[in-house]
């Protein structure tokens, strides 16, 4: 099985080399409008040049942008939050749940499967993800991360920031957004655990990142970048060269339909189409390790800073408001999830706890840099309650065994945040606005603020990337059960997917 999975891969590279062997221009890729900047700056000084000879010279003489230090710092800091969100936090939270005789397959699920999608961001991902193309993906100019070292100038290519003339190295930023490709992919994972085959794993998610993932980070990330914003005259062509939700207008801090809503899609897609787990509604399926669960949960919400404040790009007030909402946001919820919990059953659990933490991290991550911290409290105070409400009544609503709640969290929450961004970024409600004119960065004024209509576009961000996920979803998993097969034996899944699918147990007796 694995061998058909690693002949697919393999003819995927092969694919990519012959367009990366190339030798065409790099364009800029999402964020990096560093490329065009320098190419303004040579248009416009060979313009002087018929007129003022000495200024077009002083122009063309101008130094390369210099990233911030702080910055690059940061940045790198934060990438190696994101790490340790995956493995180990994400990896130890989904193996606390599932039973002993499974621990290791969600290990290795969780392990692999980031591994992987790191190398095909690196192969194709990046580049398709953050380079110019249409609305909805972009290019092969940065396969293999081709040209984020620039032979010309003997210097590493910049990335732009938020802010006009900032910059952070190119190559910092393509490392951060793969942490994030690698850990939606693992987040799937949990609803189909316990029963699946590893390699039917491996290959959705290939199949999943290429035409779920990276069309939707194109579509809500990539633009042109604030330098690319020099006048009024050019603004409008910028914006059209961005993705499509982008256009739109939709508030995406750091993933919340990139993230969230696109894994809990699949993820429930994928609960319905590898089937129910032997003895579900029966049986018990008891968490093996609670105490391992917590470990994991308090890893997601350190990691969680790096995710969230990591995403303003740079080390900066937006980025202290997002990692201050992820603080007071994820501890709203966990306050009303607990609530909840008392209210329904009389008593509340450690698991709820640190499920009602995910729930928070999940709403807040839309929000994060966008809302006041007012705002982060209700957004986790709902959040909290509704994601209880997700895994409990919706989930006997939908009849899917999704085994870790993948759907009940990351998409209940997800959609909660996103839409409630739309509602408490309004300045007139503590937020920061949104930018109203990247020429000259304003903000759209209190008095000129509609939440009706910032709320809309929100909901049209999360209708299309439900959408879209689950159509692609659907076929991948079509594909993946006619060349692999998507479920283990009867057999295989009574005994446990440690020894059947990997030769080894997580606790010997």
């Amino acid at each position: 099985m694995l061998k058909k999975l690693f002949a697919c891969l393999a003819l995927a590279a092969a694919a990519c080399a012959p367009v990366w062997a190339q030798d065409a221009a790099a364009s800029a890729p999402a964020v990096a409008e560093a490329a065009s900047a320098a190419s303004a700056l040579v248009a416009a000084a060979a313009e002087a040049a018929a007129s003022a000879p000495a200024a077009a010279a002083s122009e063309a003489a101008a130094p390369a942008p210099v990233p911030n230090k702080g910055d690059t710092a940061w940045m790198m800091v934060s990438t190696l939050l994101v790490i340790l969100m995956t493995v180990p936090g994400l990896a130890l939270f989904y193996g606390g749940l599932v039973r002993s005789k499974n621990m290791l397959s969600v290990l290795m699920q969780v392990t692999v499967a980031f591994s992987m999608v790191v190398v095909l961001w690196v192969l194709y991902g990046y580049s398709l993800a953050f380079t110019e193309g249409n609305a909805f993906i972009g290019g092969f100019d940065r396969v293999l991360l081709k040209g984020v070292w620039d032979n010309a100038a003997g210097t590493f290519a910049n990335a732009a920031t938020f802010s006009k003339g900032v910059y952070i190295p190119e190559i910092v930023f393509a490392a951060f957004q793969a942490t994030f490709a690698g850990i939606t992919a693992c987040l799937i994972v949990g609803a189909f655990a316990e029963r699946i085959k590893f390699g039917a794993v491996l290959l959705f998610v290939a199949i999943w990142f290429t035409f779920s993932y990276i069309p939707i980070a194109h579509m809500v990330w990539f633009w042109m970048g604030p330098d690319a914003y020099s006048s009024a005259a050019v603004a409008e062509e910028m914006t059209s060269k961005a993705g499509l939700i982008w256009q739109w207008g939709a508030l995406d801090f750091a993933g919340g339909t990139v993230v969230h809503i696109n894994a809990a899609v699949a993820g429930l897609v994928g609960a319905y189409m590898v089937g129910k787990r032997i003895g579900y509604g029966k049986e018990a399926f008891t968490p093996h390790s609670l105490t391992l669960t917590m470990v994991g949960a308090s890893l997601l919400w350190v990691g969680w800073f790096g995710f969230n404040a990591g995403s303003a790009l740079e080390a900066n007030g937006f980025a202290a408001l997002a990692f201050a909402n992820t603080l007071v946001a994820t501890a709203a919820a966990v306050l009303a999830w607990c609530i909840g919990e008392a209210l329904l059953k009389g008593k509340a659990s450690m698991l709820g706890a640190a499920s009602g933490a995910v729930a928070g991290l999940v709403a807040i991550t839309p929000a994060a840099g966008n809302v006041g911290l007012g705002g982060g409290l209700i957004i986790g105070f709902i959040a909290g309650f509704a994601c209880l409400w997700g895994v409990t009544g919706l989930k006997k609503l939908l009849g899917a065994d999704d085994s870790l709640d993948v759907f009940g969290v990351h998409g209940v929450g997800g959609i909660v945040g996103a839409l409630l961004t739309g509602v408490f970024n309004s300045p007139n409600l503590g937020g920061p606005s949104a930018v109203a004119d990247w020429v000259t960065v304003g903000m759209i004024a209190p008095d000129a603020y509609s939440i009706a209509s910032q709320v809309w576009v929100q909901a049209k961000g999360v209708l299309l990337t439900i959408v879209w996920s689950g159509v692609v979803s659907l076929i991948a998993y079509k594909i993946v059960d006619m060349v692999i097969g998507l479920r283990v034996s009867e057999e295989a899944e009574r005994e446990g997917l440690d020894i059947t699918s990997h030769g080894e147990t997580a606790y010997h007796k």
